[in-house]
């Protein structure tokens, strides 16, 4: 029997360890560059406490793999990934709404990491990291609203009693009588163009600094699909005669010079596709009209055609690392 000091790690932690190692390795790297940037005296404290974050998990999760002979993922290293001297590319009140991004998604993967998580050790490491995030996500929250920066979700009347669904009419959203949008599928859509919104800001970053000419290109479909979605989810709102909330390009500078190598960039807009589709499947999941289901899933096979196009890109230049897979038991059978 297997007792608790060697434990091996299962699918599940390994599925987990591995992407929190890249992503605390990307976060270390942009981490940097924006403290470097920043002018305002509220977000820097919220930036450091973030990179402290980030640089206090690589030698946690270190020892995990080292434990057990796991070989270290490359990551992304200063210097060859990011220059942190370059000059600014995005605005402070950008810096602060990445980091609600982040600390949204982080509260996110921790929590379903903390659930996946049976070994002692990596149970321990990743309720640190659920607490961490939660602290993170509350600064942040805190400095967008006294900046007037935090853009909320439409208020919503409070019912005058409980009813039940009636008629198959609830379900209906293109013909007919169409009922109003339910609070969670107001909530999808809000939260689905905020995201929209910044990927957009981020993607028009990206590009400008880009070198290769494909990946600049890339990214430029990128931005316009983004736009697009947002234009799909605000009509949605419109309709009903609920607010749309504000873009964000003016948060990027003129800067053209190399801030970012091709392969970080490409690295969070394959994040960003996977995080988008799994938001896009909850909220079909959540919204019964059947008009918003059918926007969901045509926008869902958008974002995964072109996260497979950015794949074979990365692919291409050799800039995919791996993650860990099963083993290829014909392949072995066939080793003589």
């Amino acid at each position: 029997m297997q007792t608790e000091h060697n434990i091996r790690l299962t699918s599940a932690e390994i599925s987990q360890l591995w992407p929190s190692y890249m992503n605390d390795s990307f976060s270390i790297c942009f981490l940097k560059y924006f403290l470097n940037n920043v002018d305002d005296a509220q977000i820097r404290p919220v930036l450091e406490y973030a990179l402290q974050l980030s640089q206090s998990h690589i030698p946690k999760l270190t020892a995990i793999f080292n434990k057990e002979n796991f070989p270290i993922p490359y990551g992304f290293i200063e210097g060859e990934d990011i220059d942190i001297n370059a000059p600014r590319l995005f605005s402070d009140s950008y810096y602060l709404r990445f980091l609600l991004r982040q600390s949204n998604i982080g509260l996110n993967a921790y929590s379903m990491a903390v659930a996946l998580s049976v070994r002692s050790d990596v149970n321990s490491y990743y309720t640190e990291c659920l607490t961490e995030i939660a602290k993170l996500h509350t600064m942040t929250t805190e400095v967008l609203l006294s900046k007037g920066l935090y853009i909320r979700s439409p208020y919503f009347p409070i019912p005058k009693n409980v009813e039940f669904v009636k008629e198959k009419s609830f379900l209906a959203g293109f013909f007919g009588d169409v009922r109003p949008l339910s609070a969670l599928e107001i909530t999808n859509l809000y939260s689905n163009i905020q995201r929209n919104a910044l990927g957009t800001a981020t993607l028009i970053g990206f590009s400008q600094v880009a070198k290769d000419a494909k990946v600049k290109e890339y990214l430029i479909r990128g931005r316009d699909i983004a736009k697009k979605h947002v234009e799909v989810f605000s009509q949605k709102l419109s309709k009903d005669n609920l607010p749309v909330p504000m873009a964000w390009d003016t948060d990027i500078t003129e800067s053209t010079t190399f801030t970012f190598s091709d392969k970080i960039m490409m690295f969070e807009v394959t994040s960003l596709n996977a995080i988008g589709m799994a938001f896009y499947g909850a909220s079909l999941s959540t919204s019964p009209r059947r008009d918003l289901g059918l926007e969901y899933s045509r926008l869902m096979a958008e974002v995964g055609q072109y996260a497979s196009d950015g794949a074979k890109i990365m692919i291409d230049n050799g800039w995919l690392e791996q993650p860990p897979l099963a083993s290829d038991r014909d392949e072995l059978a066939n080793k003589q």
